[in-house]
């Protein structure tokens, strides 16, 4: 069955209505590998209720809309499909506990032609269930990589964030803990791929892989920490390519280059001289 264009730019998605408390923050940082220095109180922020803050990457673990993409109505070929690109737009901080609403949408297909695949982009709106108030935007791109050539339209999508040629400013290495994935699983992504050694053999990992997403925020912390922002809440903007998986008890490098506002990086696993993530590209807002 041929991906249907018309079927899937509206999609009848239900609004997603979802309450989290301190512990889902706290669970989520931890997933990020916040506390593994237990006396920091940089870490201490974000897995401890006194004073406690939701990491500005939090939103993407919320208001997901459910395995869609894996009914057959869609046309997707749900096995082929891999998280090409992941955008976050922070418009507020989001509260360490609360109730949010998620609208979700796909925005945009692009056929990238026959034996190319297709980039399915799928919106997420988010927002605060009393106050009504706009807290972010994110976009996933979605990779389908078995359906192009289904008729729409034929583009090569934006092109990705240029880094500089310079060396970087600043460079993190932050270490990814043996269960760093089995601890990320339990903010919502329950893919055996992340927890069983067999299904991970099957899909042709020699061991289960990390969560993008997971990686995706491990980078911001390293971003944050580079430049020396203190107050979390200036990350405005946080969007990447992922390029190649990471396994857990493995290290990222994140390497950084700032311009005024404006912040580039990448990430890599020294170990295995790999980038991991590329083309990122985040906003801080001053102080």
């Amino acid at each position: 069955m041929a991906l249907n264009y018309e079927r899937l730019l509206n999609w009848p998605f239900a609004e997603v209505k979802q309450s989290y408390t301190d512990r889902d923050t706290m669970l989520y940082a931890l997933g990020l590998g916040f506390g593994f220095n237990p006396t920091d109180p940089e870490e201490l922020r974000f897995v401890y209720e006194q004073g406690l803050q939701a990491f500005p990457t939090m939103p993407v673990v919320l208001g997901h809309p459910g395995s869609w993409m894996s009914d057959p109505e869609t046309g997707i070929d749900f096995l082929k499909v891999l998280h090409g690109e992941q955008h976050l737009e922070i418009h507020q901080a989001l509260p360490p506990e609360g109730t949010i609403l998620a609208r979700n949408r796909v925005a945009e297909i692009i056929d990238k032609g026959e034996g190319r695949g297709a980039l399915i982009h799928v919106e997420r709106r988010i927002f605060d269930h009393v106050s009504g108030d706009h807290l972010s935007t994110q976009t996933a791109v979605i990779f389908a990589r078995n359906n192009g050539g289904f008729g729409g339209p034929v583009t090569t999508g934006a092109k990705p964030h240029a880094l500089p040629e310079r060396p970087p400013e600043a460079t993190v290495d932050i270490p990814v803990a043996a269960q760093a994935a089995l601890l990320y699983r339990l903010s919502g992504d329950y893919n055996p791929l992340h927890a069983d050694p067999a299904i991970a053999e099957k899909a042709g990992f020699p061991a289960p892989i990390l969560h993008g997403l997971a990686s995706y925020g491990v980078a911001a912390r390293a971003v944050l920490k580079a430049l020396q922002v203190n107050d979390a809440t200036q990350l405005r903007s946080f969007s990447l390519r992922f390029s190649a998986p990471v396994f857990p008890g493995e290290t990222i490098r994140t390497e950084v280059w700032r311009d005024g506002d404006e912040v580039s990086f990448r990430a890599r696993v020294p170990a295995r001289d790999t980038v991991v993530l590329n083309n990122g590209r985040a906003v801080i807002a001053p102080a």
